[in-house]
This record gives structure tokens, sequence and C-alpha cells, in this order.
């Protein structure tokens, strides 16, 4: 136990008698001041600071503090630098002093002190002493002083209220924290630290946090308007110009006194706002600190910074912040600080020490880099709700504390971030649907602010990790305007025959392709094909994929006799150039019985499917991934021969290996089990088909979500099995649904969206409209 603390709690069993405390069994005597012309009432010791221009008055944090008042609570305000908090603190106590004085109501002492130092705190409770004339005080004696004046508040019967604004450091406060006593009294405080002792011994820890979008709207328009500029407010923009300054109070009040002195209009602001290369002390310069803040914003929001620094004996805290700036300020994976290549780049980044005349840089361990970010969220420079939830940083907090990476150092942080991201991506999107949401949010935030960092010397990873996940998260149009970008990018950075443009023109044709732009596709792929024959000749390996992906683009355009000739030649290559047993070759060989497939070439279809089966069996094993999507293709093949049970059969068989092997949520399991759900309907087991495509959709709203494509797929195929049992009228409506859905999801002229709306007109004529 503390000794602050020690001396807290004897305050806290003292019992006042009038003029006599007696605390911890010593008994102290020390008169009130005689009432009359020696003291001056009330007193006012410090300056409480005047109201800021357009006041907003955050009527749900003062309702709390009022009614912690009511309840005999002191009150710590708690929150990020420049939200309000000393202001707040100011109108409260203004109201209690401006009261008019009795004995219920009003202000006999008000004492009001910056508590960044006990110094600070001491001079201003002797100062207290020495205005209240109570005997003892001394002014060479400035500490015994302030300890007379903490026992007089506890024993008064004058109403009083200490203000203790920004508090920096709570260790050496509560040796000089006022004791209510006899209850006539209240302490306010204002912090940026979170401390859980700030909520002990009573005391209530209200943490204030942004400007709602209505204060935000009611701040601009009167700001302006009182300053003579009020056609400078422009509704539509404050919003915008309140996001990209995160809502924060004091930067509010910065931009809009620079757009009062300079007379820009909030769309010329914003521009500036949202050019990377300004920098904070330019938008929100020190002329604009109109409420005599007193320092300019960045140090405001970094003034924590020092303390944390002192208190890391890991030196980890700057490096950190260095990463957590480039990330989404909504949030980042908690654990990617602590990824292998993280603690990889943080055992670099931080200083270095010194073995003999050599410097060292030691490994960095987990529990020094989350002891470093307990500190940053002790000072509120990071948030996190929970030990696992993301890590939040506000991001005009990420802008200041980007401006002090230096230059040279930009591109390998910003690498370093991107290696971290990559490392935590699922092996499959769908088993952790939110983090890989999350992966991208950053990943994207991440290049914007630090392109071209995530393109040079070679695209990172990260970059088509983006690009996979929107297409295997259902998200076409995103997955293909995403890629457009990227296309565009490497092309202007690299050069359009850069290994890395082909990929991203590749990926591009791909997205189309999945979006149902299959002419688009058809066009891109030709392009690339060429492309890789001429930059990389006719037989490299990402030629032959260009071919192969060119076939199955004319299978899908419907130009079946391109896709058998050309699926032939990509064969032919691939048994040549990687050998009959290569993956590659297999693939090639099961594509080619699609295109045999869809030629109508049934029984050649079957027999390649055969062989290929065989073949992945031999060659990679009966329960590789690849082996069980050519025994289910084969059933397929079974099913198109009129081979009805076998086909059923296999498919029962394909479901138990993709559960026992992917396990039951894996999208290839939910395809296997709505694949069986068909053949229970070719076979006329009407109930059985029912009965399991309504789990398969269950299943991919739940795993997928509703809108994924997958699940429409499921929805469309529900309604074919409820039109075999002859619910009608449930036909009807989930075509109408999946018509609906596919419109919203996949656009108009997607063919999946042409097939439900020409389902849906079969349905109409069924039931006679």
């Amino acid at each position: 136990m503390s000794a602050g603390w020690g001396q807290r709690r004897a305050r806290q069993t003292a019992q006042a008698h009038g003029d006599v405390t007696q605390v911890a069994g010593d008994m102290h005597v020390h008169p009130a001041p005689v009432r009359g012309s020696s003291v001056e009432w009330p007193v006012w010791v410090g300056d409480v600071p005047r109201p800021a221009a357009a006041f907003q008055p955050r009527t749900q944090v003062s309702k709390k503090a009022k009614a912690a008042r009511g309840e005999g609570r002191d009150v710590v305000l708690s929150g990020l630098g420049g939200v309000g908090k000393s202001q707040l603190a100011a109108a409260l106590a203004r109201e209690l002093r401006d009261q008019e004085r009795s004995g219920e109501a009003g202000l006999d002492v008000l004492v009001w002190v910056r508590a960044t130092s006990i110094d600070q705190v001491v001079s201003a409770y002797a100062e207290a002493a020495d205005r209240l004339q109570l005997p003892g005080a001394v002014p060479d004696d400035e500490d015994e002083a302030a300890r007379l004046f903490l026992r007089w508040l506890t024993a008064t019967d004058r109403r009083w209220l200490v203000v203790l604004d920004d508090i920096s450091d709570p260790d050496w406060l509560w040796e000089w924290w006022p004791d209510c006593g006899s209850g006539r009294g209240w302490v306010l405080a204002t912090t940026r630290r979170e401390d859980a002792q700030f909520s002990g011994g009573g005391r209530a820890l209200i943490r204030i946090g942004l400007y709602t979008d209505s204060e935000v709207r009611a701040y601009l328009k009167r700001r302006l308007t009182d300053a003579g500029q009020g056609h400078l407010h422009q509704p539509d923009r404050a919003g915008e110009i309140a996001a990209e300054l995160g809502h924060l109070p004091l930067a509010l009040g910065h931009a809009a006194a620079y757009l009062i002195n300079k007379r820009r209009t909030m769309a010329d602001y914003l521009s500036l706002l949202r050019d990377t290369g300004s920098r904070l002390g330019d938008l929100l310069p020190e002329s604009a600190d109109t409420e005599g803040y007193g320092r300019p914003v960045t140090a405001s929001l970094l003034l924590s910074l020092d303390a944390v620094e002192e208190a890391d004996t890991s030196h980890l805290a700057r490096p950190l912040l260095h990463l957590a700036s480039l990330m989404d300020p909504l949030g980042h994976p908690a654990t990617a600080w602590t990824t292998p290549k993280a603690l990889d780049h943080l055992r670099t980044a931080r200083p270095p020490q010194r073995r003999w005349l050599r410097k060292h840089h030691p490994p960095v361990t987990e529990t020094e880099v989350h002891k470093a970010l307990e500190h940053l969220r002790t000072y509120a420079l990071i948030t996190q709700d929970t030990d696992t939830a993301p890590l939040r940083m506000h991001a005009l907090v990420a802008r200041a504390v980007r401006e002090t990476i230096p230059t040279g150092l930009l591109s390998a942080t910003a690498r370093a971030a991107a290696d971290a991201l990559t490392s935590l991506w699922p092996r499959h999107d769908h088993e952790e649907r939110e983090l890989a949401a999350l992966l991208r949010a950053n990943v994207v935030h991440l290049d914007r602010l630090t392109r071209p960092a995530l393109w040079q010397p070679t695209i990172h990873s990260c970059v088509y990790r983006v690009s996979g996940s929107l297409t295997e998260a259902g998200l076409y149009r995103q997955a293909v305007e995403y890629d457009e970008t990227a296309l565009r990018l490497s092309s202007s950075i690299h050069g359009s025959d850069h290994p890395d443009t082909l990929t991203a023109r590749h990926n591009l044709a791909a997205s189309y392709g999945a979006a149902g732009r299959i002419q688009d596709a058809l066009d891109l792929r030709e392009r690339v094909l060429t492309d890789y024959e001429r930059v990389l000749g006719p037989d490299h390996p990402d030629t032959l994929t260009a071919r192969h992906n060119l076939a199955a683009s004319y299978g899908a355009a419907g130009r079946i006799q391109d896709a058998l000739d050309l699926g032939e030649r990509v064969l032919t290559d691939y048994e040549r150039v990687l050998g009959p047993d290569h993956p590659d070759t297999l693939d090639a060989r099961h594509n080619l019985a699609i295109s045999y497939s869809d030629a109508g070439r049934i029984q050649d279809a079957l027999d390649l499917r055969e062989r290929v089966l065989a073949d992945r069996e031999r060659v990679l094993g009966p329960d590789h991934p690849a082996t069980l999507t050519a025994r289910h293709n084969l059933a397929v093949s079974y099913g198109a021969a009129g081979r009805i049970q076998d086909a059923l059969d296999l498919r029962e068989r394909v479901l138990a290996d993709y559960e026992r092997v992917l396990g039951t949520d894996h999208p290839d399991t939910l395809d296997a089990r709505h694949n069986l759900a068909i053949s229970y309907g070719a076979a006329g087991r009407i109930q059985d088909a029912l009965d399991l495509g309504e789990r398969v959709l269950a299943d991919r709203e739940r795993v997928l979500g509703p809108d994924h494509p997958a699940t429409l797929t499921a929805r469309h195929n529900l309604a074919v099995s409820y039109g075999a049992a002859g619910r009608i009228q449930d036909v009807l409506d989930l075509r109408e649904r999946v018509l609906a859905d596919r419109e919203r999801v996949m656009g108009p002229d997607h063919p999946a969206t042409l097939k439900a709306r020409h389902n849906l007109a079969n349905s109409y004529g069924i039931a006679g409209r």
C-alpha cells in the first residue's frame, strides 16, 4: 500500500466535531477563521477558464456529474486531449460559483488548480490557506499551509469546490486529494488517464467522448455565425469535416478559426485535410488557438507520450505507436503486434542496447509488447474495449504520430505493418469473417496512407489478399473496383509489362468473371495471354495458367468449341512442360472434362473424370481437397449419364468426406450438401431434397451471410424443391425474393439475375398470373 493511499484512508475515517478533527487517533485543533472583515467571502483561488466560443454543454455528461455530486461522490472527467474536459469542468464550476450563496447553494470557496505537478497543487492550497487566514499558515512553508487547508476542508461547514485540472500522475495525488468530511464540499478532476485508481475511494470516473454529429453541426454553425462568417457554413460539408477531424472538439475549434481567419470555404478546407501531404501544424495552426488552449493541437494530442516513454522500460511504445498510426482508426486486430513478423520489426525499431562496444538488438517478447500497449491505453493514446477487442487510435492522434515517423522509415514501417496483417489472414475467410473484413479494411487504409510503400519494389502480397478476400466474401462488385484500381496503380508505378502488372490484370479478369461480366473477362484474358506470351514466353507456367483461364472464359461465354480446342492444347502443353502428374496438369485434365460435358460429350467427360479421380488419388492422396473435387465432379457426370443412383451414392460419400476432411461448415462442404440435395430431387426423393435444401440455406446464411452469391443460389434451388413438392405460393414468394436479392447484390444484368427473372416468369405462368 502506498503512503498516499494510507493517508487517504486515514482521512476517510476522520470524525468532524466543529473545529476538532480526530484522524487515526491523533487530535488536531484548527479553529475555523473568524467570520468578519478578516476574510473576504467568497474566496476564489485560481482562474476558471472562460467559456469557449459556441460552447456545447455536453448535457448527458453534465447530468452524470451532477448526479454523482448529489450522491456525495467526487467526479473525475477522463478523456483524450482536446475532448473538452476542462471546458466542461469550468462550466460545472461556474454554475456552482454563480449561484446565490445560501445554506444549501452557492460556494464559499472555489480552488481551481492545474494539477500537472505536485508543486502546482501545493502552491494553490497554500494560497487558499493564506486567503482564509488559517492559523499556523506561514508564507515560507507552503507544504504545511497546504496541509492546513486540507484539514480545514474536512471540518468546515462552508460550501467549497476544488477542481484538479489535467492530472498527469495520480501516484502522488492521493495525499493531496481533499476529503469532503462533513459533506459540504466537492472535488472535480480532469485527466487523460483511465487508471482504475480514479474510480476508487467513492469517486465516479466519467469518460467524455467526442462531439456527436448534432453537436458538430450546432458548434460549427454557431461559431461561424457569431464571427459574422455564417456564409462559410455549409451544412452538407460539416459532417465531412467532423469525420476527417475525428469529431474532436479542440480540432474543430481550430478548424473553425482557420475558416474565419482565412475566409476559406468548407470544401476548400476539406481538400486540404484529405491531402495526406498536408501537416496538422498547417491545417490547425497555433494562430487558430482563439480559446487560449496554450499549445498546438499536435503537441496536445501527443502530450502524454513523454510520460508513456518514461514508464515504458521496454522502449517499444513509440515504435508501436508508429505501427498503429497506420491502421484504420475504427480498429485493428490486437494480435497484430505480437506476430513473429511484428516482433522482428520491433526488435530493430527500438533503440539498441550496448553490449561491450557493439550495438545489440535483443529479441522482443510478447510480454514486453503487452506492457507497452498497456501504457498506451493508460494514457488514452490507444483504446480497447476488452483484451480481445480491436485496438483503436483516434484519427487525429494517428495523424500526429505519423508526422513523427522519420521519412526514411515510413516505407519499412508500412511494409512491417503489412507483414503483420498478412500473417493474421485466416486460411479460409469464412472461418473468421469478421477478422477477414477487419484485415481488408486495414490493408486498404494502410495503402492509402503510405502509397507507394506497398507497391515498391514489388507489390506486397497483402494487396492480392484483399482482392481474393473480397471475391471469397461474395463482394464481387467491390472486388472489381479494387482490382481496377490495382491495375491502374501498377501500370503507373511499374509499367504495363511488369510481372506485377500482368498479375493485376489477371486478377481483374477473374473478378470480372465472378461478377458476371463474362465478355469483359474474356476480352481481358485474351490480352493477358498475349502479354504473357510476349513478355514471359509461350511455355512459362504463368502463360500456361493464362491459357488455361482463357479456355474457362470461352466456356462461360458459351463458345464451347473454342473452350474445347484451347483446353486440349492446354492439357498437351502442361503434360509437355510440367509432366503428366503435375497438379496443374491434373487441373487441366479436370477442366477439359468440363468442356466435354458442356459440348454434350457425356461419355468422354465421364471417362476423363474417372481418370482425373484416379490420378489425384494416386498423386495427391484420397483426402486431398482437389481429390474430393474430382470425386464430386465424377458424381455430376454419373448424373448426366443417367446413372442416378451412382451419382447419389457418390455424392453421399463426397459429403461425408468433405465433412470429415474440411469440417461441416467449409464452403466446399456446403456445396457438397447442396449438390446432394439436387441429387435427392433428381432421384424423386422430394422430401429429402426439401429438408436438405432448407438446411443448406440456413447453413450458408449462417456461415457466408445472407447476401453471399452462394446463399442466393441455395435460396434459388430451394424454390425448385418447393415447386417439386407442389408448394406453388412458396415458390413464388422465394423466387421474388431471389430476384430482388440478385438485382441488389449482383446487379440487374448479371447472368444469375437474368436466370432468376426467367424462372420467376415461369412461376407466374404456372400460377396463372
